[in-house]
């Protein structure tokens, strides 16, 4: 499984690129609203995570209709190799990733919550499709199922180009695991939920047990 950070932030990114285990960031306008940027430096801002991240970069339409999402692609994946174009899984934003798949440009379809919407979005041309977990979890639904349905579905089936599932939406530790052992392929989470992936209380206790039998070979 590979580790995408959800966020805008820059100092999580480099981080999280410092541990060896980033592989890609997904982003959208209201997580860089939450980092004090503006919207008139949004693409700007776009381009810096892009020069921190060694693979993909999922940057976020806000348009509604297909002929503005077409454009908003255009721009987006105009600012550095590594973007990646995200749009809605709806009709303007199925239409919008056929188009811009027809010219080359990768697009991850987020806000799947269906298997329907997920075969969809990959005969559409996605390349990464997004079902979300926790949102299902939020209305006492279970997200992991969800997930583990689209993941078997969409691995069912040649769709004639590269299809990756990203476990969107991910919360814990609990949901990154199940998300690996159902075999998404992206786990997408924010930078407090991969530390938690890090972190066990056993570790824990094994350094603790660790630097006092150093501290006793140390005074012997």
């Amino acid at each position: 499984m590979k580790f995408f950070l959800d966020t805008a932030d820059l100092a999580e990114i480099e981080e999280a690129a410092s541990w060896g285990v980033l592989a890609g960031v997904t982003t959208n306008p209201t997580l860089y609203a939450r980092t004090g940027g503006k919207l008139a430096d949004f693409h700007n801002h776009i381009k810096r995570i892009c020069e921190l991240v060694d693979g993909p970069v999922s940057a976020e339409s806000v348009a509604m209709t297909r002929d503005e999402m077409v454009r908003d692609g255009r721009e987006l994946a105009a600012l550095a190799d590594n973007v990646v174009v995200k749009l809605p899984t709806t009709i303007e934003g199925l239409a919008a990733t056929k188009q811009l798949a027809s010219e080359g440009i990768p697009v991850n379809m987020t806000l799947c919550f269906s298997v329907p919407q997920a075969i969809m979005a990959a005969r559409a041309g996605a390349r990464y499709i997004s079902p979300f977990v926790g949102r299902f979890d939020d209305i006492s639904e279970d997200g992991l199922g969800q997930l583990n349905d689209v993941v078997a579905a969409v691995n069912n089936y040649d769709f004639g180009h590269d299809v990756e599932i990203i476990a969107a939406s991910v919360r814990s530790a609990n949901h990154v695991a199940q998300a690996a052992l159902m075999g998404a392929d992206i786990a997408t989470v924010p930078f407090a939920a991969l530390k938690k992936c890090v972190q066990h209380p056993l570790t824990d206790r094994g350094l603790d047990a660790f630097m006092k039998d150093w501290e006793k070979v140390q005074n012997a």
